[in-house]
Order: C-alpha cells, then sequence, then structure tokens
C-alpha cells in the first residue's frame, strides 16, 4: 500500500470496524455492510454542499449552451479569443466550466480508500478483520471473477448489487434529464440555438452515467456497496433539487 494512501486506510479500518462492532449485535453478519453504508452516507453528507453547487451549476451550463455554442463558431480560428470569451461569460454567470466535477472529485479519493482497505490483508498494524466479514456468504474483499466463479451462488449476489446498481445509474439519467435549467437572465435578444448534437456524443452521453456498474464489476463487494449507496444518494439529491427548482419557477 502506498504512504500516501496508509494514513487514511487505517482510518478508515478504525472506523468502520467500530461501526461493525457496535452494530453487530443488531443487524448480525450484516454488520460490517451496515458501516460501510453510514460512513458512505456521512462522506456524502459531508459533501453536499458541493453537490448542490454543482448542480446549480451544471442547471447554468444547460443555460448557457446556445451561447457557448455561438462563441465557438464566432471565434473558431482563435481559441486564444475563444477562452477567454468563454471565461468571461462563465464569470458573469457565477459559474465555471468544471462545476459539475466537484462532488465526483471529493468522492473519488473515499472510493479508492475503501478499495484498498479491502483488499489488504494487512492494515492498522495487523490482520485485516474486515476481511472476515460478508454479504450473504461473500466475503466483502472478494471479486465478482474471483472465488466460485462468476455465474455461482457467490455470483448471484454481485449479479444482484450490480443489478441494483444498474438501476439506480437508470433513474438518475431520469431525474437528471428533467432537472430545470438555471433562471433565465435579464430580458434581451434570445442566444442563438445550439446545434443538434452528433448522434456519436448522444451514445457516450447515454452509456456515461453506467460506467459506474462497470467499475463496480472489478473492485471488491465493499467498494461495490460503497457505489451502490453513493448513487442512489446522488439520485436523492438531484431529485430534491429538481423538485425545488421546479416549485420556484411555479411561484
Amino acid at each position: 500500500m502506498s504512504a500516501l494512501f496508509g494514513v487514511p486506510v487505517d482510518a478508515a479500518y478504525h472506523l468502520v470496524y467500530a461501526l461493525t462492532t457496535v452494530l453487530t449485535p443488531v443487524l448480525g453478519g450484516l454488520a460490517a455492510v451496515a458501516g460501510i453504508i453510514v460512513v458512505t452516507a456521512a462522506v456524502r453528507l459531508a459533501v453536499m454542499p458541493l453537490s448542490f453547487r454543482a448542480m446549480r451549476g451544471q442547471a447554468a451550463a444547460a443555460r448557457l449552451a446556445p451561447q457557448v455554442q455561438a462563441l465557438r463558431e464566432r471565434h473558431a480560428r482563435q481559441p486564444e479569443r475563444l477562452q477567454r470569451e468563454l471565461a468571461a461569460l462563465y464569470r458573469r454567470e457565477g459559474t465555471s466550466m468544471f462545476a459539475g466535477f466537484a462532488p465526483l472529485l471529493a468522492q473519488w479519493p473515499v472510493f479508492s480508500v475503501l478499495y484498498l482497505l479491502f483488499r489488504s490483508q494487512q492494515v492498522a498494524g495487523g490482520p485485516n478483520r474486515l476481511l472476515t466479514r460478508d454479504m450473504f456468504g461473500v466475503p466483502l474483499g472478494g471479486h465478482w471473477l474471483g472465488g466460485a466463479g462468476a455465474l455461482g451462488a457467490h455470483g448471484a449476489v454481485f449479479i444482484g448489487v450490480l443489478a441494483l446498481l444498474a438501476v439506480i445509474c437508470a433513474l438518475s439519467v431520469r431525474v437528471a434529464r428533467a432537472m430545470p435549467a438555471a433562471s433565465p437572465g435579464p430580458a434581451g435578444p434570445k442566444p442563438p440555438a445550439a446545434g443538434p448534437t452528433p448522434p456519436g456524443l448522444r451514445a457516450i452521453g447515454k452509456a456515461l452515467p453506467f460506467i459506474t456498474v462497470v467499475i463496480a464489476a472489478f473492485a471488491p463487494l465493499a467498494a461495490a456497496v460503497y457505489l451502490v449507496t453513493s448513487t442512489a444518494w446522488g439520485v436523492g439529491e438531484r431529485w430534491v433539487f429538481t423538485r425545488a427548482r421546479l416549485r420556484k419557477r411555479a411561484g
């Protein structure tokens, strides 16, 4: 394990193991899974301000898309001028082209720590006792394509987790489509409409949310549980944000 992640992995181990110990009398063998869910919820709660700020940035970006397209066409032969104009546009609107990446960047280290935690036989100066924990008989450190095989009894647990994650990703897409753009700016001439999206980009856009499922398929079961919990939390946040925007518009 790299020195960069040694300290956070040890800290995560002590936290998850303590939660597992507390929850075992109530949840038995699923206590470690519950501990991972609790830690994930705590992380998502901590980064919630970033998440809502990112969603406001995404809504603003949707509204600014026609203006961005117009600037790209106007300054296609002047890349430096284009960058200045785009920066000025986003600055005027109080957002940036990278606003939607903040929650992802904040959560990726947590996923990496959990991934390393459930791959490490030794942690915090001793054996990793979390590796003795399981979910319906499947070790939390196990991988879908390892152990008893992809289609055995262990494989069925992984398939169930991946199927649940795919359903949540599909819900995420539906909720994202319902998200309204940010409130329009001052009255004035309407910006030109953006051109049609190329079919290749549309296909990539539809497939992108499901990359999480691919990542989970190659991760330890514990990391897959984290992804299910985090993605479901994200869907809930986006639904709340969308409902609040719609109510604000209706009012």
